[in-house]
Protein backbone atom coordinates (compact mmCIF):
# COMPACT_ATOMS: atom_id res chain seq x y z
CA UNK A 1 0.00 0.00 0.00
CA UNK A 2 1.63 3.46 -1.03
CA UNK A 3 2.36 5.67 2.08
CA UNK A 4 -0.34 8.76 2.89
CA UNK A 5 1.99 12.10 3.02
CA UNK A 6 1.43 13.81 6.64
CA UNK A 7 -0.63 17.02 6.54
CA UNK A 8 0.00 17.20 10.17
CA UNK A 9 1.90 20.07 11.52
CA UNK A 10 4.71 19.35 13.75
CA UNK A 11 3.21 19.25 17.48
CA UNK A 12 6.19 20.16 19.21
CA UNK A 13 10.03 22.11 18.57
CA UNK A 14 12.78 20.25 20.32
CA UNK A 15 15.28 23.42 20.38
CA UNK A 16 19.02 22.01 21.13
CA UNK A 17 21.55 24.59 22.45
CA UNK A 18 25.07 23.41 20.34
CA UNK A 19 26.71 25.38 22.41
CA UNK A 20 25.65 22.81 25.67
CA UNK A 21 25.41 19.82 23.74
CA UNK A 22 28.31 17.24 24.12
CA UNK A 23 27.28 14.82 21.61
CA UNK A 24 26.91 12.57 24.55
CA UNK A 25 23.69 10.94 22.42
CA UNK A 26 22.14 10.74 26.02
CA UNK A 27 18.87 11.59 24.09
CA UNK A 28 19.14 9.24 21.59
CA UNK A 29 19.33 6.34 24.38
CA UNK A 30 16.32 7.89 26.24
CA UNK A 31 13.78 8.50 23.24
CA UNK A 32 11.76 5.26 22.29
CA UNK A 33 10.27 7.56 19.38
CA UNK A 34 13.51 7.98 17.26
CA UNK A 35 13.18 11.62 18.01
CA UNK A 36 17.21 12.13 18.70
CA UNK A 37 19.45 10.80 16.01
CA UNK A 38 23.38 10.91 14.97
CA UNK A 39 24.43 11.89 11.89
CA UNK A 40 27.92 10.39 11.13
CA UNK A 41 28.54 12.62 8.32
CA UNK A 42 28.83 15.97 9.97
CA UNK A 43 29.28 14.28 13.85
CA UNK A 44 26.06 15.76 15.15
CA UNK A 45 23.20 14.78 16.92
CA UNK A 46 20.14 15.94 15.29
CA UNK A 47 16.36 16.10 15.84
CA UNK A 48 13.02 14.54 14.13
CA UNK A 49 11.11 16.68 15.31
CA UNK A 50 8.18 15.44 13.61
CA UNK A 51 8.42 11.94 16.36
CA UNK A 52 8.47 13.94 19.69
CA UNK A 53 5.44 13.33 21.95
CA UNK A 54 6.11 15.79 24.55
CA UNK A 55 7.23 13.01 27.23
CA UNK A 56 10.42 15.28 28.12
CA UNK A 57 12.71 12.35 28.94
CA UNK A 58 15.27 13.72 27.06
CA UNK A 59 15.45 17.16 28.39
CA UNK A 60 15.22 15.90 31.46
CA UNK A 61 18.60 13.30 31.37
CA UNK A 62 20.76 15.82 29.41
CA UNK A 63 23.23 15.93 31.75
CA UNK A 64 23.84 19.64 30.45
CA UNK A 65 20.70 20.87 29.62
CA UNK A 66 21.17 21.39 26.02
CA UNK A 67 17.41 20.59 25.13
CA UNK A 68 14.18 22.23 25.05
CA UNK A 69 11.01 20.90 24.36
CA UNK A 70 8.19 23.71 23.48
CA UNK A 71 4.81 23.56 21.69
CA UNK A 72 4.96 24.30 17.85
CA UNK A 73 3.41 28.07 18.12
CA UNK A 74 1.90 27.61 14.58
CA UNK A 75 -1.48 29.32 14.09
CA UNK A 76 -4.93 28.70 12.61
CA UNK A 77 -7.08 30.56 11.11
CA UNK A 78 -9.44 31.40 13.47
CA UNK A 79 -12.67 29.25 13.90
CA UNK A 80 -14.66 28.89 17.21
CA UNK A 81 -16.41 25.90 15.57
CA UNK A 82 -13.22 24.27 13.67
CA UNK A 83 -10.50 24.16 16.89
CA UNK A 84 -6.86 23.15 15.60
CA UNK A 85 -7.34 19.29 17.84
CA UNK A 86 -10.82 18.87 15.52
CA UNK A 87 -8.65 19.32 12.17
CA UNK A 88 -5.93 17.33 13.03
CA UNK A 89 -7.88 14.07 14.17
CA UNK A 90 -10.17 14.76 10.60
CA UNK A 91 -6.43 14.30 9.32
CA UNK A 92 -5.48 11.62 11.60
CA UNK A 93 -8.45 9.35 10.38
CA UNK A 94 -7.68 10.57 6.80
CA UNK A 95 -4.80 9.22 6.69
CA UNK A 96 -5.11 5.73 8.46
CA UNK A 97 -8.40 5.03 8.16
CA UNK A 98 -8.86 3.78 11.72
CA UNK A 99 -10.63 4.75 15.48
CA UNK A 100 -8.03 7.11 16.95
CA UNK A 101 -6.29 5.53 20.16
CA UNK A 102 -5.38 7.36 22.71
CA UNK A 103 -3.71 7.00 26.47
CA UNK A 104 -4.93 8.80 29.79
CA UNK A 105 -7.70 10.71 30.45
CA UNK A 106 -10.51 13.56 29.40
CA UNK A 107 -8.24 16.72 28.94
CA UNK A 108 -11.17 19.01 27.96
CA UNK A 109 -11.93 21.95 29.72
CA UNK A 110 -14.46 20.63 31.85
CA UNK A 111 -15.37 22.32 34.79
CA UNK A 112 -13.05 20.97 37.58
CA UNK A 113 -15.77 20.90 40.45
CA UNK A 114 -13.01 20.38 43.46
CA UNK A 115 -11.88 24.17 42.10
CA UNK A 116 -15.22 25.02 42.83
CA UNK A 117 -15.58 23.98 46.41
CA UNK A 118 -14.07 25.68 49.73
CA UNK A 119 -13.95 23.51 53.39
CA UNK A 120 -14.58 24.93 56.68
CA UNK A 121 -12.47 26.06 58.79
CA UNK A 122 -12.44 26.34 62.86
CA UNK A 123 -11.90 29.53 64.23
CA UNK A 124 -13.60 30.83 67.61
CA UNK A 125 -16.46 28.75 68.12
CA UNK A 126 -14.70 25.52 67.00
CA UNK A 127 -10.86 25.38 68.43
CA UNK A 128 -9.11 23.97 66.03
CA UNK A 129 -6.92 20.86 66.63
CA UNK A 130 -2.88 20.60 66.72
CA UNK A 131 -2.29 17.24 64.31
CA UNK A 132 1.52 17.83 65.20
CA UNK A 133 0.46 17.04 69.43
CA UNK A 134 -3.12 15.47 69.32
CA UNK A 135 -3.95 12.04 67.56
CA UNK A 136 -5.77 11.95 64.24
CA UNK A 137 -7.11 9.10 62.95
CA UNK A 138 -6.99 8.39 59.02
CA UNK A 139 -7.93 5.23 58.91
CA UNK A 140 -10.97 3.75 56.94
CA UNK A 141 -12.91 0.30 57.16
CA UNK A 142 -13.91 -0.68 53.39
CA UNK A 143 -17.03 -3.09 53.68
CA UNK A 144 -20.69 -3.22 54.57
CA UNK A 145 -21.59 -2.21 58.17
CA UNK A 146 -24.62 -3.53 59.93
CA UNK A 147 -27.50 -0.68 60.69
CA UNK A 148 -26.79 -1.92 64.81
CA UNK A 149 -25.05 -3.70 66.88
CA UNK A 150 -26.17 -6.28 69.66
CA UNK A 151 -23.49 -6.46 72.34
CA UNK A 152 -23.52 -9.36 74.78
CA UNK A 153 -23.90 -7.02 78.16
CA UNK A 154 -22.52 -9.60 80.34
CA UNK A 155 -18.74 -10.27 78.48
CA UNK A 156 -19.21 -6.68 76.26
CA UNK A 157 -18.72 -9.29 73.35
CA UNK A 158 -19.94 -8.07 70.04
CA UNK A 159 -23.16 -10.33 69.05
CA UNK A 160 -24.00 -9.29 65.34
CA UNK A 161 -21.65 -10.55 62.93
CA UNK A 162 -19.91 -8.75 61.24
CA UNK A 163 -19.41 -8.52 56.99
CA UNK A 164 -16.01 -8.61 56.49
CA UNK A 165 -14.00 -5.19 56.59
CA UNK A 166 -10.62 -3.96 55.51
CA UNK A 167 -8.95 -1.15 56.87
CA UNK A 168 -6.82 1.04 55.41
CA UNK A 169 -5.13 3.42 57.00
CA UNK A 170 -5.09 6.14 54.74
CA UNK A 171 -8.07 6.30 52.84
CA UNK A 172 -6.42 6.70 49.22
CA UNK A 173 -5.87 3.05 47.11
CA UNK A 174 -4.16 3.02 43.83
CA UNK A 175 -6.31 2.36 40.87
CA UNK A 176 -6.54 -0.75 38.42
CA UNK A 177 -4.28 -1.03 36.13
CA UNK A 178 -3.29 -3.85 34.52
CA UNK A 179 -0.04 -5.86 33.77
CA UNK A 180 0.19 -5.24 30.29
CA UNK A 181 -0.76 -1.65 30.43
CA UNK A 182 1.76 -1.03 32.56
CA UNK A 183 4.89 -2.56 33.37
CA UNK A 184 5.54 -5.32 36.10
CA UNK A 185 8.10 -3.06 38.15
CA UNK A 186 5.00 0.01 38.50
CA UNK A 187 2.83 -3.11 39.70
CA UNK A 188 5.74 -3.84 42.20
CA UNK A 189 6.01 -0.08 42.92
CA UNK A 190 2.11 0.32 43.55
CA UNK A 191 2.24 -3.42 45.98
CA UNK A 192 5.17 -2.36 47.90
CA UNK A 193 4.02 1.24 48.65
CA UNK A 194 0.22 0.18 49.48
CA UNK A 195 1.97 -2.01 51.41
CA UNK A 196 4.36 0.17 53.75
CA UNK A 197 1.56 2.75 53.95
CA UNK A 198 -1.28 0.16 54.90
CA UNK A 199 -3.52 0.87 51.71
CA UNK A 200 -4.41 -1.07 48.86
CA UNK A 201 -3.84 -1.48 45.29
CA UNK A 202 -5.58 -2.93 42.34
CA UNK A 203 -4.30 -5.34 39.26
CA UNK A 204 -6.53 -4.25 37.04
CA UNK A 205 -7.99 -7.05 34.71
CA UNK A 206 -5.02 -8.38 33.73
CA UNK A 207 -4.39 -10.63 36.22
CA UNK A 208 -1.68 -11.33 39.37
CA UNK A 209 1.79 -11.88 38.26
CA UNK A 210 3.26 -14.84 40.28
CA UNK A 211 6.10 -12.07 41.49
CA UNK A 212 3.44 -10.37 43.59
CA UNK A 213 1.25 -13.14 45.24
CA UNK A 214 3.44 -12.02 47.87
CA UNK A 215 1.56 -8.73 48.46
CA UNK A 216 -2.06 -10.44 48.64
CA UNK A 217 -2.88 -8.56 51.67
CA UNK A 218 -2.80 -5.39 50.58
CA UNK A 219 -3.96 -6.54 46.73
CA UNK A 220 -7.57 -6.07 45.33
CA UNK A 221 -7.93 -8.21 42.12
CA UNK A 222 -10.41 -8.22 39.33
CA UNK A 223 -12.98 -10.03 37.71
CA UNK A 224 -13.55 -8.44 34.15
CA UNK A 225 -15.42 -9.29 31.26
CA UNK A 226 -12.29 -10.70 29.51
CA UNK A 227 -11.70 -12.96 32.64
CA UNK A 228 -7.94 -12.61 31.91
CA UNK A 229 -5.70 -14.47 34.72
CA UNK A 230 -8.81 -15.24 36.99
CA UNK A 231 -8.29 -18.52 38.89
CA UNK A 232 -9.09 -19.92 42.38
CA UNK A 233 -5.63 -18.92 43.70
CA UNK A 234 -5.86 -15.59 42.08
CA UNK A 235 -9.22 -15.17 44.02
CA UNK A 236 -7.54 -16.51 47.28
CA UNK A 237 -4.81 -14.31 47.15
CA UNK A 238 -6.61 -10.72 47.18
CA UNK A 239 -7.77 -8.81 50.10
CA UNK A 240 -10.98 -7.56 47.53
CA UNK A 241 -12.30 -8.92 44.80
CA UNK A 242 -13.37 -6.30 42.47
CA UNK A 243 -15.92 -6.64 39.29
CA UNK A 244 -15.02 -4.20 36.89
CA UNK A 245 -18.24 -3.63 35.00
CA UNK A 246 -17.04 0.06 33.23
CA UNK A 247 -14.50 2.60 33.40
CA UNK A 248 -14.52 6.47 33.49
CA UNK A 249 -11.97 6.80 30.65
CA UNK A 250 -14.74 4.27 28.06
CA UNK A 251 -17.54 3.39 29.65
CA UNK A 252 -19.70 1.32 27.55
CA UNK A 253 -17.10 -0.31 26.21
CA UNK A 254 -14.26 -2.86 26.76
CA UNK A 255 -11.04 -2.93 27.64
CA UNK A 256 -7.80 -3.36 24.46
CA UNK A 257 -4.75 -4.50 25.23
CA UNK A 258 -2.49 -4.46 21.62
CA UNK A 259 -0.91 -7.40 20.84
CA UNK A 260 2.19 -5.47 21.03
CA UNK A 261 2.44 -5.38 24.45
CA UNK A 262 1.16 -9.09 25.17
CA UNK A 263 4.66 -9.78 25.61
CA UNK A 264 5.57 -13.84 27.27
CA UNK A 265 4.96 -12.57 31.38
CA UNK A 266 2.14 -10.85 30.09
CA UNK A 267 0.60 -13.73 28.42
CA UNK A 268 1.44 -16.20 31.06
CA UNK A 269 -0.23 -13.84 33.78
CA UNK A 270 -3.36 -13.20 31.47
CA UNK A 271 -3.30 -16.60 30.14
CA UNK A 272 -3.82 -15.57 26.48
CA UNK A 273 -1.94 -15.75 23.99
CA UNK A 274 1.34 -14.23 23.57
CA UNK A 275 1.36 -11.29 20.76
CA UNK A 276 -2.70 -11.09 20.23
CA UNK A 277 -4.74 -7.89 20.93
CA UNK A 278 -6.54 -8.97 24.90
CA UNK A 279 -10.12 -7.37 23.96
CA UNK A 280 -12.24 -7.63 26.94
CA UNK A 281 -15.63 -7.77 25.28
CA UNK A 282 -18.42 -4.78 26.14
CA UNK A 283 -20.50 -6.52 28.40
CA UNK A 284 -19.98 -9.28 31.07
CA UNK A 285 -21.83 -11.79 29.19
CA UNK A 286 -22.85 -13.20 32.76
CA UNK A 287 -24.49 -10.13 33.42
CA UNK A 288 -27.51 -8.75 31.87
CA UNK A 289 -29.49 -7.81 34.77
CA UNK A 290 -29.38 -6.61 38.13
CA UNK A 291 -30.26 -10.26 39.18
CA UNK A 292 -27.37 -11.52 36.70
CA UNK A 293 -25.03 -9.40 38.92
CA UNK A 294 -26.52 -10.44 42.46
CA UNK A 295 -25.70 -14.09 41.11
CA UNK A 296 -22.24 -13.00 40.31
CA UNK A 297 -21.61 -11.20 43.71
CA UNK A 298 -23.08 -14.92 45.34
CA UNK A 299 -20.93 -16.68 43.11
CA UNK A 300 -17.46 -14.91 44.22
CA UNK A 301 -18.39 -14.78 47.91
CA UNK A 302 -18.90 -18.48 48.07
CA UNK A 303 -15.73 -18.94 45.86
CA UNK A 304 -13.83 -16.81 48.69
CA UNK A 305 -16.03 -18.17 51.41
CA UNK A 306 -17.15 -15.40 52.63
CA UNK A 307 -13.69 -14.14 53.47
CA UNK A 308 -13.77 -11.40 51.47
CA UNK A 309 -15.30 -7.81 50.37
CA UNK A 310 -17.10 -7.93 46.64
CA UNK A 311 -16.58 -4.62 45.26
CA UNK A 312 -18.23 -3.55 42.06
CA UNK A 313 -16.43 -0.75 39.39
CA UNK A 314 -18.87 1.09 37.24
CA UNK A 315 -18.25 4.26 35.02
CA UNK A 316 -19.76 7.24 36.40
CA UNK A 317 -23.10 7.82 33.48
CA UNK A 318 -26.29 9.65 33.87
CA UNK A 319 -27.94 7.36 36.12
CA UNK A 320 -25.34 6.35 38.14
CA UNK A 321 -27.44 6.90 41.21
CA UNK A 322 -29.97 4.51 40.58
CA UNK A 323 -27.32 1.56 39.31
CA UNK A 324 -25.58 1.98 42.29
CA UNK A 325 -28.84 1.64 44.08
CA UNK A 326 -29.31 -1.74 42.26
CA UNK A 327 -25.59 -2.77 42.71
CA UNK A 328 -26.28 -2.29 46.96
CA UNK A 329 -28.73 -4.27 46.76
CA UNK A 330 -27.47 -6.78 44.44
CA UNK A 331 -24.81 -7.54 47.67
CA UNK A 332 -21.87 -5.46 46.95
CA UNK A 333 -20.08 -4.45 49.91
CA UNK A 334 -18.13 -1.51 47.92
CA UNK A 335 -19.66 0.89 44.85
CA UNK A 336 -16.49 2.13 42.81
CA UNK A 337 -17.59 4.94 40.94
CA UNK A 338 -14.48 5.96 37.74
CA UNK A 339 -15.37 9.49 36.71
CA UNK A 340 -15.10 11.03 32.72
CA UNK A 341 -11.14 11.76 33.88
CA UNK A 342 -10.52 8.84 34.82
CA UNK A 343 -6.88 7.44 33.13
CA UNK A 344 -6.53 4.56 30.73
CA UNK A 345 -3.83 2.80 28.74
CA UNK A 346 -6.01 2.76 25.39
CA UNK A 347 -9.09 4.14 24.64
CA UNK A 348 -10.92 5.45 21.90
CA UNK A 349 -10.53 9.00 21.82
CA UNK A 350 -13.82 10.00 21.08
CA UNK A 351 -15.14 7.69 23.46
CA UNK A 352 -12.67 9.24 26.34
CA UNK A 353 -13.41 12.84 25.52
CA UNK A 354 -17.68 12.72 24.77
CA UNK A 355 -18.68 10.10 27.13
CA UNK A 356 -19.57 9.94 30.96
CA UNK A 357 -20.11 12.51 33.50
CA UNK A 358 -18.06 14.47 36.31
CA UNK A 359 -16.83 12.51 39.41
CA UNK A 360 -17.93 14.83 41.59
CA UNK A 361 -21.43 14.82 40.61
CA UNK A 362 -21.39 11.39 40.20
CA UNK A 363 -20.52 10.69 44.06
CA UNK A 364 -23.10 13.41 45.29
CA UNK A 365 -25.71 11.53 43.26
CA UNK A 366 -25.28 8.67 44.97
CA UNK A 367 -24.59 9.15 48.13
CA UNK A 368 -27.76 11.33 48.78
CA UNK A 369 -29.73 7.96 46.99
CA UNK A 370 -28.45 5.46 49.04
CA UNK A 371 -29.10 7.93 52.13
CA UNK A 372 -32.39 8.78 50.99
CA UNK A 373 -32.98 4.89 50.50
CA UNK A 374 -32.04 3.97 53.97
CA UNK A 375 -29.10 1.71 52.70
CA UNK A 376 -25.77 3.74 52.57
CA UNK A 377 -24.70 1.80 55.46
CA UNK A 378 -24.33 -1.46 53.15
CA UNK A 379 -22.07 -0.65 51.01
CA UNK A 380 -18.68 1.68 51.04
CA UNK A 381 -18.03 4.32 47.96
CA UNK A 382 -14.69 4.50 46.37
CA UNK A 383 -14.50 7.05 43.86
CA UNK A 384 -11.74 7.84 40.92
CA UNK A 385 -11.09 9.41 38.12
CA UNK A 386 -9.07 13.29 38.63
CA UNK A 387 -8.12 13.33 42.09
CA UNK A 388 -4.61 15.11 41.96
CA UNK A 389 -4.36 16.36 45.66
CA UNK A 390 -5.09 16.12 49.24
CA UNK A 391 -7.83 18.81 48.94
CA UNK A 392 -9.65 16.49 46.23
CA UNK A 393 -9.79 13.95 48.26
CA UNK A 394 -11.13 15.78 51.65
CA UNK A 395 -13.74 17.17 49.43
CA UNK A 396 -14.47 13.83 48.04
CA UNK A 397 -14.89 12.53 51.78
CA UNK A 398 -16.92 15.56 52.75
CA UNK A 399 -19.08 15.03 49.82
CA UNK A 400 -19.48 11.60 50.87
CA UNK A 401 -16.94 9.10 49.43
CA UNK A 402 -15.28 6.61 51.92
CA UNK A 403 -11.96 6.31 49.66
CA UNK A 404 -10.69 7.49 46.31
CA UNK A 405 -8.26 5.60 44.09
CA UNK A 406 -5.59 7.44 42.29
CA UNK A 407 -3.74 6.70 38.85
CA UNK A 408 -2.63 8.84 37.17
CA UNK A 409 -1.55 11.02 40.22
CA UNK A 410 0.78 7.92 41.32
CA UNK A 411 2.31 7.32 37.93
CA UNK A 412 3.56 11.22 37.36
CA UNK A 413 5.16 10.77 41.15
CA UNK A 414 6.90 7.77 38.86
CA UNK A 415 7.56 9.88 36.31
CA UNK A 416 4.44 9.84 33.48
CA UNK A 417 4.22 13.22 32.31
CA UNK A 418 0.83 12.35 30.33
CA UNK A 419 2.03 12.49 26.87
CA UNK A 420 -0.64 10.42 25.64
CA UNK A 421 1.21 7.48 24.25
CA UNK A 422 0.63 4.54 26.85
CA UNK A 423 -1.08 2.62 23.85
CA UNK A 424 2.09 2.66 21.92
CA UNK A 425 3.84 0.46 24.08
CA UNK A 426 6.88 3.18 23.67
CA UNK A 427 6.68 4.71 26.94
CA UNK A 428 9.88 6.37 27.40
CA UNK A 429 9.66 6.45 31.51
CA UNK A 430 9.01 2.44 31.71
CA UNK A 431 5.84 2.79 32.94
CA UNK A 432 3.10 1.99 30.47
CA UNK A 433 5.10 -0.42 28.54
CA UNK A 434 5.90 -4.69 28.65
CA UNK A 435 9.08 -3.83 26.67
CA UNK A 436 11.81 -5.70 28.93
CA UNK A 437 14.51 -2.89 28.27
CA UNK A 438 12.09 -0.12 28.76
CA UNK A 439 10.70 -1.78 32.10
CA UNK A 440 13.73 -1.45 33.73
CA UNK A 441 13.62 2.24 34.04
CA UNK A 442 11.21 1.77 36.58
CA UNK A 443 13.00 0.57 39.68
CA UNK A 444 10.70 -0.60 42.15
CA UNK A 445 13.20 0.40 45.31
CA UNK A 446 12.86 3.85 43.82
CA UNK A 447 9.37 4.09 42.60
CA UNK A 448 7.99 2.71 46.25
CA UNK A 449 9.85 5.02 47.82
CA UNK A 450 8.29 7.99 45.54
CA UNK A 451 5.10 6.42 45.80
CA UNK A 452 5.05 6.11 49.64
CA UNK A 453 6.51 9.97 50.00
CA UNK A 454 3.46 11.14 48.06
CA UNK A 455 0.78 9.16 50.41
CA UNK A 456 3.25 10.17 53.50
CA UNK A 457 2.88 13.78 51.77
CA UNK A 458 -0.97 13.57 51.39
CA UNK A 459 -1.53 12.01 55.11
CA UNK A 460 -0.32 14.60 56.58
CA UNK A 461 -1.68 17.07 54.50
CA UNK A 462 -5.20 15.74 55.22
CA UNK A 463 -4.53 15.83 59.17
CA UNK A 464 -3.60 19.52 58.89
CA UNK A 465 -7.03 19.78 56.99
CA UNK A 466 -8.71 17.97 59.68
CA UNK A 467 -7.34 19.77 62.33
CA UNK A 468 -8.26 22.98 61.00
CA UNK A 469 -11.69 22.05 60.58
CA UNK A 470 -11.54 21.02 64.64
CA UNK A 471 -11.86 17.55 63.87
CA UNK A 472 -9.46 14.64 64.61
CA UNK A 473 -11.28 12.08 62.92
CA UNK A 474 -11.93 11.38 59.13
CA UNK A 475 -15.13 9.62 60.06
CA UNK A 476 -16.64 12.84 61.29
CA UNK A 477 -15.96 14.45 58.06
CA UNK A 478 -17.30 11.76 56.06
CA UNK A 479 -20.49 12.91 54.10
CA UNK A 480 -21.09 16.28 56.35
CA UNK A 481 -21.40 18.52 53.61
CA UNK A 482 -21.73 20.97 56.11
CA UNK A 483 -18.21 21.33 55.80
CA UNK A 484 -18.45 22.24 51.97
CA UNK A 485 -19.46 25.64 50.18
CA UNK A 486 -19.49 26.41 46.24
CA UNK A 487 -18.10 29.20 44.72
CA UNK A 488 -19.04 30.30 41.34
CA UNK A 489 -21.67 27.55 40.59
CA UNK A 490 -24.94 27.79 39.49
CA UNK A 491 -28.07 26.92 41.72
CA UNK A 492 -28.76 23.62 39.79
CA UNK A 493 -24.62 22.66 40.43
CA UNK A 494 -25.23 23.64 44.22
CA UNK A 495 -28.62 21.31 44.65
CA UNK A 496 -26.98 18.12 43.12
CA UNK A 497 -23.78 18.55 44.74
CA UNK A 498 -25.80 19.31 48.27
CA UNK A 499 -23.73 22.30 49.25
CA UNK A 500 -24.43 25.67 49.82
CA UNK A 501 -22.72 28.80 48.52
CA UNK A 502 -20.13 30.57 50.06
CA UNK A 503 -21.15 32.85 52.46
CA UNK A 504 -24.47 31.67 53.54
Amino acid sequence: MRTIKTYLPLRFIVERDYDRCIQCQVCINQCTFDTHYYDAEDDEVRSRQENCVGCHRCVTFCPTGALTVKNNPLDYRDNYNWQPEVIEDIIKQAETGGVLLTGMGNDKPYRIYWDHLVLNASQVTNPSIDPLREPMELATYLGRKPDRLEMDTSSLHLKTELPPQVKIEVPVMFSAMSYGAVSLNVQESLARAATASGTLWNTGEGGLHPKLYKYGANTIVQVASGRFGVHPHYLDAARIVEIKIGQGAKPGIGGHLPGEKVSAEVSMTRMIPQGTDALSPAPQHDIYSIEDLAQLIYALKEATNYSKPISVKIAAVHNSAAIASGMVRAGADIIVLDGLRGATGAAPKIIRDNVGIPIEMALASVDTRLRQEGIRSQASIVISGGIRNSGDVAKAIALGADAVNIGTAALVALGCRLCQQCHTGKCAWGICTSDLALNKRINPDIGARRLSNLLRGWSLELKEILGGMGINALESLRGNRLHLRGVGLTDTELEILGVRMAGS
